[in-house]
C-alpha cells in the first residue's frame, strides 16, 4: 500500500452474494468444459471486480458459511429453516469460488458453528479500531447493525451488480430507525429469511413508531402496558419472541483469527495461478479484467487502445480472450497495432489487391461515411475524398457479416461485390455454442488481444474503421488455420461463404405478400380467439384471463380439482407442455378450449407480425442467420417464417398470403422428403433401412412389415403411426418414456417396441451408440462434411444435462448434415439458374424447402433444374427424394 493510499477494508459475505449471483445469471449460460455450472462464481467475481475498480480498497476478505448449523440453530433448530434445498446447479460452485479467490491471493475465511455475518462483524470492528474505512458487501439486513461513521454496507438491491450504499441516513430514510436500531425493529417484526416470527400484527411502520417513541426494544417492553389495542395485547403476550429474535440476530464482534489485517492487504496476483484457475472455469472475459487490475508478470495478453467512437457504450469496455495463445500468427502480432494512415481510395484498392485484406464500412445518412482496410501489417483509413462505391462493388476483400453489410449497402444503392472471407462465419464454426459473436470478444478469445474502446465523449470527432478492419484480418489469420486443422475449412469455404452470398440476395428480394388476404386472416383469427374464449368461460361459469398462469392455476387446480403434472414455485405449471399432458390425462373440455385458444392466439400474433413486416415494396424481407443454431441449420427472424405451422390447416392458410408477385406467374417449392431418415440410413449403413429407401417403397410400411411380421399391405394405420414415431424419434434421441407419452401407450409396450425395432434394424442401434460414445470421447460430433458441434455436457455430473446432451448428440450429425446439404443445394440451384439465364427468383429457404417465383415460360425448366440440383447434391447410400409443388401461393404450392 502506498503511503498516500487511504486504508479501506472490503468484507464480502461469500454465500449471500454467490446465491444472488446464481439467481441473477442463468446456469445454462455458464458451464465449464466439465459441465459444471459456474454462473454463481462468474457473477460473484464480476461484482467483486466492479467494487475493486470503483472503491479501490486496500484490504479484502471474503467470509463463507460452513453449513446451516450454528450456535443459533442449537437454540432454535428451525432457524433459517424456511430456506429451500440448495439448487443442484449451485452444488460445487462455492468450492470453485474459493479456489479462484485463492488463485487471486484473496483471503477467504469460514468457521464451524458461526455464520459469515459473525466473521464479518468481528473483522469490521477490528478494521475500524485500526483506523480503516470498512465496506461490507452483504445481502443480509442483519449487517445494518454494523454501520458507523467508518462502516458502510453495500447492499444488493437487484442481482449482484446494483449495490445500494447503506449508511445511517439511508437506513433511517428507508426503515424509520437508525442503523443501530434496525435489529430491534427486525426483532419486533421478524425476519422471514431467517424463519424468525415476529410479534403478530406488528409491521415495520408500527415497530419503527414504537422505537422512535421509546428509544429501544428494552424500553418498549418495559412500557408495553402503555401500548393500547390489539397490537399492545399481542406485544405483551409475545414479548419473549422479540427478546429471542434480538438475541439471535445479534452479531458477534469478538471472534479471533489466525491472520492479521496486514495479511488481507491486496497485492499482485500470480498470473499463472489465475490463468490456470480461470481456464478450469472457462472464464475468458474475467481473466483479462483480473490481470489488468492486479497482474504482475507481463501477461500473454496484448492490449490495444482504440481511440474510436463506440456507439453502444458510454464507458470503457475491455473485451477478453484466452490466456494461452500459441498460434504463430499471434506471436507475430504487434503489442500495439501498427498506426493507421489516412489514404486515398487508390491506396486502399492496392492494399485490397495485395491479398488477405479486410474492410470495414460505416454508413450514415444514406451514404458511406467511413472506410478502413487492413492486413496484419498495414492499416489504411479512407480520407473521405472520392467515391468508394465502385471499390465496394468490385469486392475481393474480407469483412465481418457480409450478408448484413450487403443488405445495408443495397439499401443505399450499392451492390457489394464478392468477398474472400467473413470472420463472423469462421469464428462461429470454431465455436457454434458461442454467445458472444462480436469482433472485439472474438479477437480476445482467439488471439488474446484486448480492445479498449474509449469513452466517445472524449473523442467525438475520431473514428478509426481501419482498426475494425485489422481485427477482422487478425481473426481470419487465426481462425482459418484452426478450421483447417479441425477438418472444417471446407465447410467455411465451400458451404458457409457461398451460402451467405445467396442468402444476401434472397433477403434483398424478399417475397410478395397479399396484404388484404393476410388482414382477413387476422380478423378471422381475432374472432376465433374471442369465440373460443367465450366457450371456455361457459364451461367453468365465469370469465378468466386465459393468459394468466395464476388465474389458470386457481381454475384448474382449485375450482376443477385437477392435479398438475409438474410443480413450479407458484404451484403447478400451466405451460403448454404441462397443459397438453394434463389434457391427455383428463380430456376435460375446458382444457381442450384453453389449448385451442392458445393455438388461435399464437396464429393471430403471427398474422399481426407478418402484416407489420410488410415493407413499402409490398414484400416481406426476412433475415436469415447462419450463426443462430449450433447444428448449422438456418434460422429466420424479423419475421420468423420458419415458425408458421406447416402441419395445421390454420397455419397453412397463413402461407396462402405469400404470392409470386408482379411479373411472375406462380410459386414453385422444392423440398427433400425424409432427408434426416435417409441420412440416418447412410450413416448407420443399416441394410434394412437402405433396402427400404432404395426399393422406393413407403418407408413406414416397409419398416412396419418387418417389425410386425406382416405383409406391407397389412400394416395398419396404428402400426404405421407407431413405426413413424419410432423412426423419427430415434433420429431425435427419443426415450422409451418419450415414445410412450407420444403414442399414449404404457412404458413397457414402448420399451418392447424399441427393442423389437432394434432387433430388426440393428445397424441403427450400433450407429446411435457409437455417436454418443464418440462424442463423449472427442467432445463433439461431426457431419459428413466435417462441421463440428461441441458437447461438453455429455460428461456432466448432472443427469439432466447429460441426458439433454445425449439426445442432442444423437441428432446433431444428421441435422447438421441435412443443413449442409440444403445449403450446398441452395448455392448450386442459384448458380445453375444464373448459368441458364433464368429470370425466375429463389426467394425463401424454410426448413428443408426452397421457394421460387417462376418467371413466365420457365416453369418446366425450373422444375427440372431444381430436381436435378437438389437430387444430385451428394451421393449417399440411398437416393435423395425431391418433391416439387406449384401454386399461386405458398399454401397451394405446398405438398
Amino acid at each position: 500500500m502506498s503511503s498516500g493510499e487511504k486504508p479501506t477494508l472490503l468484507l464480502i459475505d461469500g454465500h449471500s452474494l454467490a446465491f444472488r449471483a446464481f439467481y441473477a445469471l442463468s446456469p445454462d449460460n455458464f458451464k465449464n468444459s466439465a459441465g459444471q455450472h459456474t454462473n454463481a462464481v462468474h457473477g460473484f467475481i464480476s461484482m467483486m471486480l466492479n467494487i475493486l475498480e470503483l472503491e479501490k480498497p486496500t484490504h479484502l476478505c471474503v467470509a463463507f458459511d460452513v453449513s446451516r448449523e450454528s450456535f443459533r440453530t442449537k437454540e432454535l433448530p428451525e432457524y433459517k429453516g424456511t430456506r429451500g434445498e440448495t439448487p443442484e446447479e449451485f452444488i460445487g460452485q462455492t468450492e470453485l469460488l474459493v479456489e479462484a479467490l485463492t488463485a487471486m491471493n484473496i483471503v477467504s475465511v469460514s468457521r464451524e458453528n458461526y455464520e459469515a455475518d459473525d466473521l464479518i462483524a468481528s473483522l469490521s470492528v477490528a478494521g475500524e479500531k485500526a483506523g480503516m474505512e470498512v465496506l461490507v458487501v452483504s445481502g443480509d439486513r442483519d449487517t445494518f447493525q454494523l454501520i458507523t461513521e467508518k462502516v458502510t454496507i453495500l447492499y444488493p438491491v437487484k442481482g449482484v451488480l446494483n449495490l445500494a450504499r447503506m449508511d445511517d441516513a439511508a437506513v433511517l430514510e428507508k426503515y424509520g430507525v437508525h442503523a443501530r436500531q434496525y435489529p430491534e425493529l427486525a426483532a419486533l417484526v421478524g425476519e422471514t429469511s431467517d424463519n424468525l416470527k415476529g410479534i403478530p400484527g406488528v409491521g415495520p411502520k408500527t415497530a419503527a413508531k414504537w422505537i422512535q417513541e421509546f428509544g429501544s426494544l428494552e424500553a418498549i417492553l418495559q412500557n408495553a402496558e402503555q401500548i393500547p389495542g390489539k397490537v399492545g395485547n399481542s406485544l405483551r403476550e409475545n414479548a419473549e419472541l422479540a427478546v429471542r429474535n434480538r438475541r439471535l440476530n445479534h452479531l458477534l464482534r469478538d471472534l479471533e483469527f489466525d491472520f492479521t489485517l496486514e495479511d488481507l492487504e491486496l497485492g499482485p496476483v500470480n498470473e499463472d495461478a489465475v490463468s490456470e484457475s480461470f481456464a478450469k472455469l472457462s472464464f475468458r472475459t474475467l481473466l483479462t479484467r483480473v490481470l489488468k487490475l492486479r497482474g504482475t508478470n507481463g501477461s500473454q495478453h496484448k492490449v490495444i487502445s482504440a481511440k474510436v467512437m463506440h456507439e453502444e457504450s458510454d464507458h470503457t469496455s475491455v473485451i477478453d480472450a484466452p490466456a494461452a495463445a500459441t498460434s504463430a500468427v499471434i506471436a507475430d502480432l504487434p503489442t500495439e497495432p501498427i498506426p493507421s494512415e489516412l489514404a486515398d481510395l487508390v491506396s486502399i484498392e492496392r492494399l485490397i489487391g495485395s491479398g488477405d485484406c479486410c474492410v470495414h464500412v460505416e454508413i450514415a445518412d444514406s451514404k458511406v461515411v467511413g472506410l478502413g482496410a487492413a492486413t496484419l501489417s498495414k492499416r489504411l483509413q479512407w480520407n473521405g475524398e472520392g467515391n468508394p462505391d465502385p471499390l465496394l462493388e468490385t469486392g475481393g476483400f474480407g469483412t465481418w457479416d457480409y450478408k448484413m453489410l450487403s443488405r445495408n449497402l443495397a439499401g443505399i444503392g450499392i451492390s457489394l461485390g464478392p468477398i474472400t472471407n467473413d470472420p463472423l462465419l469462421s469464428c462461429y464454426l470454431i465455436d457454434p455454442l458461442s454467445k458472444d459473436l462480436n469482433p472485439d470478444a472474438q479477437i480476445r478469445q482467439h488471439a488474446g488481444i484486448d480492445i479498449v474502446r474509449q469513452d466517445p465523449n472524449e473523442l467525438l470527432s475520431q473514428s478509426d474503421p481501419s482498426l475494425d478492419a485489422w481485427i477482422y484480418s487478425v481473426l481470419v489469420a487465426v481462425t482459418c488455420p484452426q478450421l483447417e486443422a479441425e477438418g472444417s475449412l471446407a465447410v467455411y469455404r465451400d458451404i458457409e461463404l457461398p451460402a451467405s452470398a445467396v442468402l444476401a440476395k434472397m433477403e434483398q428480394l424478399g417475397i410478395a405478400v397479399d396484404r388484404d388476404y393476410l388482414e382477413t386472416q387476422f380478423q378471422e383469427l381475432d374472432a376465433e380467439v374471442a369465440k373460443v374464449a367465450q366457450e371456455a368461460y361457459a364451461i367453468i361459469g365465469h370469465e378468466v384471463n386465459l393468459a394468466s398462469p395464476k388465474q389458470l392455476q386457481t381454475v384448474l387446480f382449485e375450482e376443477l380439482g385437477m392435479v398438475g403434472t409438474r410443480s413450479v414455485k407458484t404451484g403447478f405449471s400451466t405451460n403448454a407442455e404441462a397443459l397438453a399432458t394434463l389434457y391427455e390425462q383428463t380430456e376435460h373440455p375446458f382444457l381442450e378450449r384453453l389449448l385451442a385458444h392458445r393455438d388461435a392466439t399464437k396464429l393471430r400474433q403471427m398474422a399481426e407480425t407478418l402484416i407489420k413486416s410488410i415493407e413499402k415494396d409490398g414484400r416481406i424481407h426476412t433475415s436469415y442467420s447462419q450463426v443462430g443454431t449450433s447444428t448449422g441449420r438456418l434460422s429466420s427472424e424479423n419475421p420468423n417464417l420458419q415458425n408458421i405451422p406447416i402441419r395445421s390447416a390454420r397455419g397453412q392458410k397463413l402461407r396462402g398470403a405469400f404470392i409470386a408477385g408482379a411479373g411472375f406467374e406462380t410459386l414453385l417449392t422444392a423440398d427433400y422428403s425424409q432427408i434426416e431418415l435417409r441420412i440416418m440410413a447412410h450413416m448407420s449403413q443399416d441394410a434394412g433401412l437402405i433396402e427400404a429407401f432404395n426399393a422406393g417403397e413407403d418407408l413406414h410400411n416397409f419398416v412396419g412389415s418387418r417389425l410386425y411380421d406382416v405383409a406391407p399391405d397389412q400394416v395398419t394405420p396404428d402400426m404405421r403411426a407407431k413405426v413413424k414415431a419410432m423412426s423419427y424419434g430415434l433420429a431425435y434421441g427419443l426415450s422409451d418414456f418419450g415414445l410412450a407419452r407420444q403414442l399414449r401407450i404404457d412404458k413397457r409396450e414402448a420399451k418392447q417396441l424399441m427393442e423389437d425395432y432394434f432387433s430388426r434394424f440393428g445397424g441403427i442401434k450400433t450407429y446411435l451408440d457409437q455417436v454418443v460414445q464418440r462424442a463423449k470421447t472427442l467432445g463433439y460430433t461431426t457431419t459428413i462434411y466435417g462441421r463440428r458441434r461441441p458437447f461438453p455436457d455429455l460428461n456432466s455430473k448432472i443427469f439432466q444435462l447429460r441426458e439433454n446432451a445425449r439426445r442432442a448428440a444423437l441428432n446433431a450429425p444428421m441435422q447438421g448434415t441435412a443443413a449442409d446439404i440444403m445449403k450446398i443445394a441452395m448455392v448450386n440451384v442459384a448458380k445453375a439458374m444464373d448459368q441458364a439465364g433464368l429470370r425466375s427468383q429463389l426467394l425463401l429457404q424454410v426448413h428443408d424447402e426452397l421457394v421460387f417465383a417462376v418467371y413466365p415460360g420457365e416453369l418446366e425448366t425450373l422444375k427440372q433444374l431444381a430436381v436435378t440440383q437438389l437430387g444430385q447434391v451428394v451421393k449417399l447410400s440411398v437416393p435423395l427424394d425431391v418433391h416439387i409443388g406449384v401454386g399461386a401461393n405458398w399454401e397451394l404450392a405446398g405438398h
